[in-house]
């Protein structure tokens, strides 16, 4: 009796908060030297070397600091702003488009429905083609004149467009295309959420007398939300990062009209503006950097909330 009244807690005991529990680590601590040598040299050196070198007029001889002159040059300069702003339009544009056909793509590959694993490798192949060479094969096909799109237009009196031509269907062109070589890896991702699903909650839904639509809305969107997270975040990171497809097609024309950070930095290189092509990269990871934080959180606080 003595010994249960000792060990019961006393009220300013239960008042203190509870004590952190120390969670060990699964290696020792050397173990992660390697890694962090790797990741201080390859990136956390580079990034506060670009942060610096933004700041500064530079060539491979010569630095010179200037403050935020590359930023407030950046910032006042139309075509840098219009590539700025078409950098927004093409990545909520691709990857809400990646989104909405991966995830009806997903449904459709996995039901019950003939030839189901050749369609599957016909909607990913486009993934595993270059970019350049998609790029190429692309500008040949939309060419204004002897294009193969145009002159099949042409065979039902049709009269295409310019694609690449026209300042104001240049860059939606240039996303079409880039949708449909990245939906194969959204549709991927959504293939093996919707796979992970347990089928007796379809067959419950079944027995409830559920549709379609309402077992495609009431279990399988919000079962896959994970998956559409992970191709939330990789199509909006590659739409913002965007350069090598937009280069091969356009180069960034008609004028400045698809013209995107990544094509404006790489011309700023190309034109010996170092300090302000370095200006653009930062510009370019401020942006992305929050943009994807608060989504993932976002994202995130919704998983654990559900």
């Amino acid at each position: 009796m003595t010994t249960l009244v000792a060990s019961r807690p006393s009220a300013d005991d239960a008042l203190k908060p509870p004590k952190r529990r120390q969670i060990k680590s699964s290696y020792p601590t050397w173990f992660y030297i390697p890694a962090g040598v790797f990741y201080l040299v390859l990136f956390a050196v580079p990034t506060f070397a670009s942060f610096y070198f933004s700041l500064t007029r530079w060539t491979l001889f010569d630095t010179e600091f200037i403050g935020l002159d590359n930023f407030i040059q950046f910032f006042s300069e139309p075509m840098l702003v219009r590539g700025f702003t078409n950098t927004f339009i093409f990545g909520f544009l691709t990857s809400g488009a990646k989104v909405v056909l991966g995830l009806l793509l997903g449904v459709f590959l996995t039901s019950q429905i003939a030839a189901r694993g050749y369609l599957r490798s016909v909607v990913f192949f486009p993934v595993l083609v270059s970019t350049i060479g998609v790029g190429i094969t692309f500008k040949v096909l939309m060419d204004p004149f002897d294009g193969l799109i145009n002159s099949a237009l042409a065979l039902f009196g049709i009269t295409g467009p310019g694609w690449l031509t026209d300042p104001s269907l240049a860059l939606l062109s240039i996303a079409l295309v880039d949708i449909w070589r990245g939906v194969g890896i959204a549709t991927l991702i959504y293939i093996a959420g919707i796979a992970a699903i347990p089928p007796e909650y379809y067959e419950a839904a079944r027995v409830d007398g559920a549709n379609g639509w309402q077992r495609f809305w009431r279990i399988t969107v919000p079962l896959v939300r994970p998956a559409t997270t992970t191709v939330v975040l990789l199509s909006l990171i590659g739409g913002l990062r965007a350069f090598d497809l937009i280069w091969a097609m356009t180069r960034g024309g008609p004028g400045f009209t698809s013209d995107v950070i990544g094509s404006v930095i790489y011309k700023q290189y190309q034109a010996g503006f170092y300090g302000l092509s370095t200006a653009g990269n930062v510009v370019l990871f401020l942006v992305v950097t929050a943009i994807i934080v608060p989504i993932s959180l976002w994202f995130n606080k919704r998983e654990v909330e559900r």
